[in-house]
């Protein structure tokens, strides 16, 4: 059974936030119409209420605990990183979008607290971890065997278009102005820089985290080896 799409209503709209329609058009699912599904991975409330969460049709009706375990099997083996020191608006939108490439985890280095707004709930779908701060960070990518991969422009940062990213690695970013700090570029592999061809010095941190996670997809998921600058 395709739960996402036998009950009433229809997905119509793009954008919304967990419990709550769009401002102009309904989004995801009305109640559940026809015989009462079985399906243990369903949210009674959800059938009865509807679904107007921002999830995939796939997912429409199941419990957040039912989604989450779904997303484990298929995690990625490549983890996100950000810096907070200064409570970087950027978060959220990284956090979002390390949901929508399935990341195995997403670890907030620095202040614990950030701005959950850009996120649009999705860090519940995420297995989200805290480090007080980069030596404990590093601690912890080492136990686990992870190389850690700095994404910034440095003077002797390597073209992420032609590294060839590891399977299992943990890509982190530093805060949006200030990048990456010193204590992080000491500990990482390798610095990744992304090639830029217009007047401005930089990129906004959560594009550069974007274009980083789908160089990974890219590698991973598709199979598309990056090939050496001549």
């Amino acid at each position: 059974m395709d739960s996402g799409l036998s009950g009433g209503g229809a997905r119509i709209g793009a954008e919304g936030d967990d419990g709550a329609a769009g401002r102009e058009h309904a989004v995801g699912v009305g109640p559940w119409e026809g015989p009462w599904p079985e399906d243990p991975r369903l949210d009674p409330e959800l059938l009865r209420d509807g679904d107007r969460r921002n999830v995939l049709d796939h997912y429409r009706y199941w419990r957040l605990e039912a989604i989450v375990e779904d997303l484990d099997r298929t995690r990625h083996g490549f983890h996100v990183a950000i810096e907070n020191w200064q409570h970087d608006l950027n978060i959220g939108t990284v956090v979002r979008t390390a949901n929508a490439f399935n990341a195995e985890a997403v670890h907030i280095i620095g202040r614990r607290r950030w701005n959950r707004r850009g996120a649009m709930v999705t860090d519940r779908y995420l297995h989200v971890m805290h480090h007080p701060d980069v030596e404990a960070f590093v601690a912890w990518a080492q136990s686990e065997g992870l190389p850690v991969l700095g994404v910034d422009l440095f003077p002797d940062s390597v073209p992420l278009e032609t590294f060839d990213l590891p399977e299992r690695c943990v890509l982190v970013f530093g805060q949006e102005g200030p990048g990456l700090s010193e204590e992080v570029r000491q500990a990482v592999e390798a610095t990744l820089s992304i090639a830029q061809f217009g007047s401005t010095r930089s990129m906004n941190a959560a594009s550069a985290a974007a274009i980083a996670m789908h160089a990974w997809v890219r590698r991973w998921a598709f199979g598309q080896r990056a090939t050496p600058a001549p």
